[in-house]
């Protein structure tokens, strides 16, 4: 079966024997106890890979979005949370809302939207909180994060971007030549953008294969969100392999990522030149394509004639309206003759 479902992009598996060793999994004490060997430095490094003045690890980022939103934003703050934010930062969102912090939706990454909730309810004197994806495969767009700021810059507010998706993908300088830019560090430096408003969730298992998840932003909060965390009392933090595992990747991503991620660009532009004719992919050029039903294909149909074609691809929902579509991943352990073989069968599925 060849696979499209797996969001590793760089290809990155880190076999056992592949990473650097270590004496014990766990110390069996959590984050605010004990620190793993080698955490303080990992931090470091993604929180100059991200553009952050400093940043803390974490198990997950539902970990990490819940001490965010747990404890924080105290006093009188409204949270403005994207139409279509991951479901992860909703479930934080979730845990202010418990707490009676009042939550609007604005329109996809729509800043028009935003701003005018945000005039709207500018007589209660409430500090404004954004909550947004910095990428979305779905509709292939980075959320316009310069905009998002200008519609809080005046009222001292913040913006929460989970950038899970980007991190590892995305970098600094696009063109035309490079698409996703260099250094791997995420939509802030894909669209340049640095601003001390900004609180970055990110986790590492997808473009960079390591299960655990990074807090990046500015050094005082990151340090009073350690101060104020309760998973770091009460959960385990990242074992000792996911540590190793990300500090592999960052390797990996200093020596042979800006070559993997333009391998992976040129994957995508393929199939998306190979399949143009008869099927409007979305996603822009990102790793994850999808389509929504052909003409007289529903998408369920097709997802089921690739899978008796032996390609595995992934049912999705359109967040926007809800139908579904089908989702195919592509990662640099892919190879030309699979991208043409997922373009063949695609179109031979909606014949």
């Amino acid at each position: 079966m060849l696979d499209f479902t797996s969001a590793l992009y760089l290809g990155l598996a880190h076999d056992h024997a592949s990473l650097r060793p270590w004496k014990a999994l766990t110390a069996g004490k959590p984050a605010a106890l004990h620190t793993l060997p080698g955490t303080p430095s990992l931090a470091a490094e993604l929180a100059a890979l991200m553009g952050c003045e400093a940043a803390s690890l974490g198990p997950s980022t539902l970990h990490l979005f819940f001490d965010l939103f747990e404890t924080w934003p105290a006093g009188r703050a409204t949270i403005y949370a994207d139409a279509e934010l991951y479901e992860t930062a909703w479930w934080g969102v979730g845990r202010a809302a418990a707490r009676h912090v009042p939550v609007r939706r604005f329109r996809h990454y729509d800043a028009d939207s935003l701003s005018s909730l945000i005039r709207r309810d500018a007589c209660l004197g409430r500090r404004p909180v954004v909550v947004a994806d910095g990428f979305c495969p779905g509709c292939g767009l980075a959320a316009p994060i310069a905009a998002f700021l200008e519609c809080i810059r005046s009222c001292g507010g913040w913006l929460v971007i989970d950038d899970t998706q980007a991190l590892g993908v995305l970098g600094r300088g696009p063109s035309a030549r490079v698409p996703y830019g260099l250094g791997g560090g995420g939509t802030m430096q894909w669209l340049n953008v640095r601003s001390k408003q900004i609180i970055v969730i990110s986790s590492l298992a997808k473009a960079f294969g390591a299960p655990l998840a990074v807090f990046g932003g500015t050094r005082s909060f990151v340090v009073d969100f350690e101060r104020r965390s309760l998973t770091r009392v009460h959960c385990s933090p990242a074992s000792a392999a996911a540590v190793h595992a990300a500090e592999q990747a960052l390797l990996f991503n200093q020596h042979a990522g800006d070559r993997t991620r333009q391998f992976l660009s040129q994957l995508v532009a393929r199939l998306r030149q190979k399949v143009a004719r008869a099927v409007r992919l979305c996603g822009g050029y990102f790793p994850v394509q999808s389509t929504p039903g052909v003409s007289a294909v529903p998408a369920v149909t097709l997802q089921e004639r690739l899978a008796a074609a032996e390609i595995a691809t992934v049912l999705q929902r359109d967040r926007a309206t809800g139908q579904p579509r089908v989702g195919m991943l592509l990662t640099a352990q892919h190879s030309i003759r699979d991208v043409d073989r997922l373009a063949a069968g695609i179109l031979a599925a909606i014949q």
